[in-house]
């Protein structure tokens, strides 16, 4: 019997049948969920090709980084799709979750969807942490030495974590193995589970966060129309990072030596915050102490800090106005330390 001429395909199939008009706008997600997924397929696919000539050991790592930007036949835009999709992700996850916060999308049902987006957040940060490092040149000392320093200052299992991290009590030859090993598997295919449950909780909890209404004569969108959108989104997403990969170059240095030095260390952009508050504070206040409590103060807002189930989906709504002024708090005090870094 002939298949269906009308039957979905199994991109329709990842929608429901409909969506209501509304919070099925552009304007109301900005496609940040969906944006932030095809990112990270971008990554996987680029970084499956860089892993034929990324050769993981201190005295090659930096060189084959060199050979895959200036030999291999389009290595160069290969890396460079894969360095500024990575941070184009940081961007796009970071204000996905100030978009959850600002339209109340956290709210009842949807509670432990926030806190899987907010460990999909941490996620994206240490693969960018981990793929730094993995340049190993001299634009990584902060990586390699204070980042994985304040591994120690965490109580009681901060110095087993630093040697099952770094591989051994200090930096050495395996430690680049060792966070190619993170890179590739201890990182990635958690962040993978991750997303697909993040997904999958998305349906399973209704849908797009919406406003509830009473009947259903609220005007809905079908999802050939929301795939045809999400279509044109990814077009356009894939292009500009076509078109920034072509004209900026991911950035190259000289190989690291080893031991690394402690002298001039940089963070990487999304870390500059950290480096700021360790020019004024201890190391386990700065790195250790602050970040966790920043995490758990994100966490608790659908359990303790707004527990009302009215104002989802409202921009600003007013029952979440405490969550609200604390995310945009939080924002402003990271980005202008990041400033003050930047200028430092």
């Amino acid at each position: 019997m002939p298949a269906h001429p009308h039957r979905p395909n199994f991109f329709y199939h990842l929608h429901p049948p409909t969506i209501p008009q509304r919070e099925g706008s552009w304007r109301y997600t900005f496609g940040l969920g969906g944006i932030s997924v095809l990112l990270f397929l971008v990554l996987a696919a680029t970084g499956l090709l860089l892993t034929f000539f990324y050769i993981p050991t201190p005295d090659r790592a930096a060189d084959s980084i060199q050979v895959i930007t200036y030999q291999v036949p389009f290595g160069w835009l290969v890396r460079n799709l894969h360095y500024w999709a990575a941070q184009w992700m940081v961007i796009v996850v970071a204000l996905h979750m100030l978009r959850v916060i600002f339209t109340g999308a956290y709210k009842l049902p949807r509670q432990t969807n926030y806190v899987i987006g907010i460990a999909l957040l941490v996620g994206t940060l240490l693969l960018n942490f981990t793929g730094y490092v993995l340049r190993w040149d001299e634009g990584t000392h902060w990586a390699l030495v204070v980042g994985t320093n304040l591994i120690k200052d965490i109580p009681l299992i901060g110095n087993t974590l630093y040697q099952i991290i770094v591989g051994g009590t200090q930096i050495n030859a395996a430690t680049t193995v060792r966070f190619y090993g993170w890179h590739l598997f201890g990182l990635t295919i958690p962040a993978l589970i991750l997303i697909a449950w993040h997904s999958f909780k998305v349906r399973r909890d209704g849908g797009i966060s919406h406003q509830p209404r009473v009947g259903d004569h609220a005007p809905r969108i079908d999802r050939g129309q929301l795939v045809k959108t999400e279509t044109a989104a990814t077009l356009i997403v894939l292009a500009a990072l076509i078109l920034i990969s072509i004209v900026l170059p991911a950035p190259i240095g000289p190989t690291a030596d080893l031991p690394i030095s402690r002298d001039a260390v940089q963070a990487p952009w999304f870390f500059l915050w950290v480096q700021a508050l360790l020019r004024s504070l201890s190391p386990f206040v700065a790195g250790v102490l602050i970040p966790i409590g920043l995490l758990a103060l994100l966490i608790i807002v659908p359990y303790l800090i707004d527990r009302r189930t009215d104002g989802v989906a409202v921009w600003f709504n007013r029952p979440g106005r405490v969550a609200q002024i604390i995310a945009i708090a939080i924002f402003i005090v990271l980005v202008a330390l990041t400033v003050i870094e930047l200028g430092a």
